[in-house]
């Protein structure tokens, strides 16, 4: 598992980061606080507040997992 921080700052933002990682299978969990919520959730990003960054958990390892952090790398703060 790797942790990074994402901004998601715009509803723009929101929605494309959600159809990026939906491309994949492995899970993704957005943190906030102590709220864990399903990243590939649209409605479930959208009660959290998105003014700050968010820790993102990506339940990938090895090649697949450098792939995902160079799709992701334009959201990572």
């Amino acid at each position: 598992m790797k942790t990074i921080k994402v901004s998601l700052n715009s509803i723009d933002k929101v929605k494309q980061f959600v159809n990026d990682i939906n491309r994949y299978s492995y899970d993704f969990d957005l943190v906030s606080g102590r709220y864990v919520i399903d990243a590939k959730s649209i409605m479930g990003i959208f009660s959290l507040d998105l003014s700050q960054p968010i820790d993102l958990n990506i339940h990938a390892e090895g090649a697949d997992l450098e792939e995902v952090l160079k799709t992701l790398s334009v959201y990572e703060v």
